[in-house]
């Protein structure tokens, strides 16, 4: 297998010495160059059109954001950012994924990090995954709701009565994602009807800190109110809730309200949050018919969590389709169960939920 040529972008020295001996060590990756500032990336992104680049946000003369934008434009290419964990670094990082990048990596101590062999396998497992993207996603720069839903079909909102034995069932929307997920959750979630009478639960792979400015981001650009998940919060029609970075969300019954517990037990498969502990959760929730979401991610979470949830409840689940997916693995392990109901781009997506959401089942 040829190797993936990899361009490691950083002003500091010791960084990049660093993330090259990193991804040197695996068989599949070779780095080709280096360079330490914008201008630099750019030139040699042009002049040797590497598979993958890792690219520094903040650098003097042009920073990672300018030159982005100029890559992605020119010079289209898988793109892996090394941001700060900090407020700033994670708003900056999140317009990195609109504009085209397809992942990041949080330094765990600022912008030079002598402890970055904490996250060596993270790094190269990011750096291999973004070599294989499809970058051919249009990015979403939409600064408010512009939609064109489906009209609302003319039924009585979940929870009502309808017959002297036929109990309508209140709905839940569970949604999981990766690798691509906030621009796919852009797609969807700005997308969804202020009505939607559901809840949405959002699990995202992200570290600490970037959850809440995801939450933010989406929350300024959709009709439903978006937020990251608090603990103990009773869950709101006409809400997305976001699964805090580092914790779990788990879901379970108060009397008659549904509730959020969130938690920092082990990480299941890697991940913390984890799709299949919610859904899990999910599916012992007897009282709602839910909406299950698979979108791009790489790994397989989710796939195990839809099982327990078919098994348990009435469930209507919903994979992206191949050829909008940044990454396809979470959507290919959860096909591979048999149980996705819906296959569809991810502009279909928020079109299918509400189908489901307002089905008379």
């Amino acid at each position: 297998m040829r190797s993936k040529k990899v361009l490691v972008v950083d002003d500091s020295a010791f960084m990049r010495k660093l993330i090259s001996e990193f991804l040197s060590e695996h068989p599949e990756l070779e780095v080709i160059a280096f360079a330490r500032n914008g201008h630099d990336a750019v030139k040699k992104a042009m002049e040797l059109k590497p598979d993958v680049i890792t690219l520094d946000i903040e650098m003097p003369e042009m920073d990672g954001l300018k030159a982005l934008k100029i890559i992605m434009d020119k010079q289209p290419c898988p793109v892996v950012m090394l941001s700060s964990l900090t407020k700033e670094g994670a708003e900056v990082t999140l317009k990195a994924i609109e504009i085209g990048a397809v992942d990041f990596i949080a330094k765990p101590s600022g912008t030079i990090s002598l402890d970055l062999h904490k996250i060596k396998e993270q790094i190269i497992e990011k750096v291999l995954a973004a070599s294989k993207a499809n970058i051919s996603i249009k990015p979403v720069l939409r600064e408010k709701p512009s939609v064109n839903m489906p009209a609302e079909p003319a039924v009585k909102e979940p929870g009502v009565r309808t017959g002297a034995h036929f109990k309508k069932m209140d709905k839940l929307v569970l949604i999981a994602t990766s690798t691509g997920g906030p621009r796919a959750l852009q797609h969807v979630i700005t997308k969804l009807p202020a009505s939607l009478p559901a809840p949405v639960v959002v699990v995202q792979h992200m570290p600490p800190g970037f959850t809440k400015s995801l939450a933010a981001r989406l929350d300024s650009l959709s009709e439903i109110h978006v937020k990251e998940a608090n603990d103990g919060e009773i869950l709101q029609k006409g809400t997305a809730y976001i699964a805090p970075g580092g914790y779990h969300l788990t879901l379970k019954k108060v009397g008659t309200s549904t509730v959020a517990a969130l938690d920092q037990t082990e990480p299941e498969g890697g991940h913390r949050p984890a799709a299949n502990v919610t859904f899990r959760s999910a599916a012992a929730l007897n009282d709602f018919e839910k909406v299950a979401v698979i979108m791009t991610g790489m790994g397989a979470d989710g796939a195990e969590g839809l099982i327990k949830l078919k098994e348990n409840s009435r469930v209507k689940a919903i994979a992206e389709a191949k050829e909008t997916c940044v990454v396809y693995g979470m959507p290919k392990a959860a096909v591979a169960t048999h149980l996705v109901d819906d296959v569809v781009p991810v502009d279909e997506i928020a079109f299918t939920i509400v189908k489901h959401v307002y089905d008379k089942r």
